[in-house]
């Protein structure tokens, strides 16, 4: 006797391709989606599966393909990994071949000394473990999270490249690196044949660090970049104009990396200026940082993240306007460095 309903199919939109834009990646065969989704928040072992399944539907449904993991997202640890397996098996097998699937590995993952960092034996295990929750084959593209300045970056591109050449990822990529480090980094992977597809760092319009030098080396070597924390965490929305609500991540106390210290009061008035900017271009300023970050050539892909479906819509909606006139970017320089000077890096 049938005691339960059975498992709905998830049926993609027809139309998933019709309107989403995709770039390709560096000098590649790859295009990507100018919109990928991170699974860092709300894909945990204490958040709704059922939202979480939402938020893929309705990314893949809108053409987004890039999906971004790490082992250690969640909470806890590799929990992430494991939801996003589920959907797989229970949603997503078939499309497989349609779907850009990454994951990461850098930081602390479990107790003892090979827990952390970019030696040959963290990585490889990450790797493993990685493909067990997430039930998969290979990755598309799997990424040394951060530079790990004690160990030889040879023995880290080593690693990636043995991921690649024993079919566990189809390209490897870095996350978090300097443009010094990122010209080494992909020399050597040139040498050992595996040339470095891509590079994931963080770039909003309060962060710009990768300006400096990064984007330069990217540009040239011929990398893509997919970049995340567009919104700054949050501050480039509407939702701080008027004050810090009680709901917000700055009044969670349990965030560490992100307080009120962080919207100053000269920051707020950066912020309300940027969105009567975005106001005038017929966006709202989510949209217009999202648009900002595309308009960089190196860029390939931005990174959003969502709690709820209506954000990713709201994220897609920004690709109709993606373009900046001189003036507007003028004027964006203008807002950021006007009043006294703050550290955006």
């Amino acid at each position: 006797m049938i005691t339960h309903s059975p498992t709905e199919v998830y049926v993609p939109s027809e139309s998933r391709y019709k309107n989403m834009p995709y770039q390709r990646c560096g000098n590649s065969g790859v295009l990507l989606s100018r919109l990928s989704l991170g699974l860092w928040q709300n894909f945990g072992s204490n958040d709704s599966y059922e939202n979480a399944r939402t938020l893929v539907h309705t990314a893949f449904d809108a053409g987004i393909t890039h999906f971004d993991l790490a082992n250690n997202y969640g909470p806890s640890y590799g929990a992430a990994e494991t939801t996003f397996g589920k959907m797989l098996k229970q949603d997503l097998r078939h499309y497989r071949d349609e779907l850009f699937i990454s994951s990461k590995a850098g930081y602390d993952m479990w107790p003892g000394p090979y827990g952390d960092g970019g030696s040959r034996k963290y990585l490889i295990a990450s790797c493993d473990q990685s493909l067990a929750r997430t039930n998969l084959n290979y990755f598309d593209v799997f990424y040394h999270h951060r530079l790990d300045t004690d160990t030889p970056l040879e023995e880290t591109m080593q690693a990636l490249d043995h991921i690649v050449r024993s079919g566990k990822a189809l390209y490897a990529g870095i996350s978090n690196y300097d443009a010094d480090n990122t010209e080494k980094a992909i020399k050597i992977m040139q040498r050992l044949g595996t040339p470095l597809l891509i590079h994931q760092p963080r770039y909003n319009l309060f962060d710009r660090w990768i300006e400096r030098g990064l984007t330069n080396v990217l540009i040239d070597q011929g990398v893509g970049s997919i970049v995340f924390s567009p919104l700054a965490q949050g501050l480039l929305t509407s939702k701080y104009l008027n004050g810090i609500p009680k709901d917000s991540r700055i009044a969670n106390k349990g965030i560490v990396h992100l307080n009120e210290d962080h919207i100053t009061p000269e920051k707020r008035d950066k912020i309300f200026k940027l969105n009567e900017l975005a106001k005038e271009r017929g966006q709202n300023l989510a949209q217009m940082a999202i648009a900002w970050t595309l308009h960089n050539p190196a860029v390939t892909s931005c990174l959003i993240g969502a709690s709820k479906k209506e954000q990713i819509l709201d994220a897609v909606a920004a690709l109709e306007h993606t373009t900046f006139s001189e003036n507007e970017l003028k004027t964006i320089d203008d807002i950021l460095n006007s009043g006294s000077k703050e550290k955006h890096d």
